[in-house]
């Protein structure tokens, strides 16, 4: 069992996040939501996939989180001509030592922040290079295995893939992020403020808050925060709840969420409690996580579709049905 967090370390990281909300808050106007997400997914260790419309500021949030966070970050653009090597390096023939050797030249993977632009404009073969720097925090080229840097974070942005030109991305890849948050343009109020405050081609630079030592101790901190058996009993059942016949929104679904779901959304309860003064994980903050974490990875029925209903409202829905106290649950869901 992991020592109990101290009362300077909750209070020490909430201050820190404060700073960081302040900062990226400066850059990005009326996101306010959108900011607290990103820093818990990051917290959490997960990858980000951002979806919105062209021009609302996906890339620029990711810009500034680097310059926040102290993170060295590289951009990748995807395009569908995109090979799986440009993005994860490729063995060079060159001269060593007087004989001629295949030596790994890194790709744009090899960063602490990588922003893979329109992730859903490449070919599902290069999506799928993405996999094992995801997961495993490596990439292989012949046979040989490179560690990427730590902290290592992928945040994708993609458009919405009605759109042309557009590809949708493998579920396995899917699965690898762990949010799914969806960016929508701001109000009268907030577009004032972007004209007031920016020119066209200019680039909003955040104030550094963090060395990315401290992000890693946060990361860490974050692992410490308790998690009483009731809350992880609560994503068990939310997350079954997902799979055909154990819940009534289920019926819309043709397949489910992973283990890996469930693992992400208690990582992600951790670090919301933590960032929020609090040494344990409540049914709020899981109820606050639940649909970033499940929209991606819930594939719908078709007549789902037709309806009209996309994850994101089938796992409000579902965090809307199941009850978080175990005891207010239905004879027949309890049977189950």
């Amino acid at each position: 069992m992991q020592n109990p967090l101290t009362e300077k370390e909750i209070e020490s990281t909430s201050e820190k996040f404060k700073q960081v909300r302040k900062a990226l808050n400066e850059v990005l106007f009326g996101q306010e939501i959108l900011i607290d997400q990103v820093v818990i997914c990051m917290l959490a260790r997960g990858h980000l996939l951002l979806e919105g419309l062209p021009g609302l500021g996906k890339t620029e949030l990711v810009r500034s989180l680097s310059c926040v966070m102290g993170l060295e970050s590289k951009r990748v653009q995807f395009t569908p001509d995109l090979l799986p090597g440009d993005i994860t390096g490729n063995p060079m023939l060159q001269d060593v030592d007087g004989e001629r050797k295949f030596v790994f030249q890194p790709g744009p993977l090899f960063s602490q922040l990588v922003l893979a632009d329109e992730i859903n404009r490449a070919s599902p073969k290069t999506q799928s290079a993405l996999l094992e720097a995801m997961q495993e925090h490596r990439v292989t080229s012949m046979g040989i295995r490179h560690a990427l840097p730590e902290p290592f974070f992928v945040l994708a942005t993609q458009n919405p893939i009605e759109l042309e030109g557009t590809y949708p991305l493998p579920e396995a890849q899917l699965d690898r992020f762990l949010f799914k948050l969806n960016i929508e343009a701001g109000g009268p109020d907030v577009l004032q403020r972007i004209v007031e405050n920016r020119q066209l081609g200019d680039e909003a630079q955040g104030q550094q808050i963090l060395q990315p030592d401290e992000l890693l101790a946060m990361m860490q901190l974050a692992k410490r925060v308790y998690l009483p058996q009731v809350v992880a009993g609560y994503i068990a059942r939310l997350v079954h709840a997902t799979h055909k016949g154990q819940s009534k929104t289920a019926e819309s679904i043709k397949y489910g969420a992973s283990p890996r779901a469930a693992i992400g959304m208690a990582a992600a309860g951790r670090a919301r409690a933590l960032i929020n003064g609090r040494e344990n994980v409540s049914y709020e903050d899981i109820k606050a996580v639940a649909v970033p974490v499940l929209q991606h990875r819930l594939v719908l029925e078709y007549h789902a579709k037709l309806e009209g209903l996309d994850g994101q409202v089938i796992a409000q829905k579902l965090t809307d049905e199941i009850p978080a106290n175990a005891d207010s649950l239905p004879p027949v869901l309890t049977e189950r």
